[in-house]
Parts: C-alpha cells; sequence; structure tokens
C-alpha cells in the first residue's frame, strides 16, 4: 500500500512539475530592436541639386555672345506611400495573433513595429525574440511585405506579412 501511494504522489508531483514548466516566461532579454525607444533612422543615398542651373554661352557671327540658361530639374524624393503611421490587421499565426505597425516617412518605410505576436508559452517567446528583429530588418530593405519567411518561425512570419501587407496598403 505504500509504495502505491508513493507512486501517486510522485506522478502527481511529475505532473504538476511539467504544467508548470510549459507555462514559465523564461527569462530572456529583450531584443533591443523591439523596445521601440530608439528613433528610428534612414540613410539616404543619392545628391541633390536643388536650385541649380546650366548655363551655356554661344558666339555669333559678328562677335557679341549670348548667354542662356536653363533650370535643371531637382530631383524630388517621393516614395510609394504615403508618410504616416499605419497599423495592421492582426492574423493568427497559430500559437497567438500577429499584428504589425508600420511607420512612412518621405514614402518609404522607416520601422516596423510588432503589436501582437504570440508570447504565452516559452517557446513561442523565445522564437519570436530571435524572428522578429529580422523581420523588421526585411521589411525595411524591402520595402514592402515581399520578405523571406524565418525558418521555425513559419507561423509567425506568414502572419507578420499579412499584417504589414495590410498596413502598407492602407498607405498606398
Amino acid at each position: 500500500m505504500k509504495k502505491l501511494a508513493a507512486g501517486v504522489a510522485i506522478l502527481f508531483i511529475f505532473l504538476v512539475y511539467s504544467l508548470g514548466i510549459r507555462h514559465q516566461n523564461p527569462i530572456i532579454a529583450k531584443p533591443k530592436s523591439l523596445d521601440n525607444t530608439s528613433p528610428a533612422t534612414s540613410t539616404s543615398t543619392g545628391s541633390s541639386t536643388a536650385g541649380t542651373t546650366s548655363s551655356s554661352s554661344s558666339t555669333s557671327s559678328n562677335g557679341s555672345s549670348t548667354v542662356s540658361t536653363t533650370p535643371t530639374p531637382t530631383p524630388t524624393s517621393t516614395g510609394q506611400y504615403k508618410d504616416g503611421t499605419y497599423t495592421g490587421d492582426s492574423y493568427n499565426a497559430y500559437y497567438g495573433n500577429v499584428q504589425v505597425s508600420v511607420t512612412i516617412t518621405g514614402g518609404k518605410i522607416t520601422s516596423v513595429k510588432f503589436l501582437q505576436y504570440p508570447n504565452t508559452h516559452s517557446t513561442s517567446v523565445y522564437i519570436n525574440n530571435q524572428a522578429m528583429p529580422y523581420l523588421q530588418q526585411e521589411a525595411i530593405q524591402a520595402q514592402s511585405s515581399n520578405v523571406q519567411l524565418i525558418s521555425g518561425a513559419t507561423f509567425t512570419s506568414q502572419a507578420f506579412v499579412q499584417s504589414l501587407q495590410s498596413a502598407l496598403t492602407q498607405a498606398k
């Protein structure tokens, strides 16, 4: 009888322990890109020649010269999106929902922030803390929702693309 009671007690302790571990949030440092405390920076390439003019001179057969100036068009930096911050729809990523917010400055994507992501299981937190910075970086580099999916975070990646596309549709 004592062996049976000891066996049941050990089984009960094991069951309680395993349930507790599964729902325990690990202590993982949040990546810097998820802090949202540093302002988004963007770099621009190219040079601007605002207000420059080109001039040419010619000499006629009687010795007089004439100078003509023609304005050179000023290049404008217009992107494919309207400036502002847009929030995408929330999409199911199996273990939770994914929703993003995208900031457009100068017609270009300057930052992408996660508003929701799967974070109820320790494994989801671990995987998403690694995948989310890559997804954000890919979206900014691609300037669209056409990003590479992250292996191991497939559901999160797919939901990210859908939410980002929803936000970018509003920005057009």
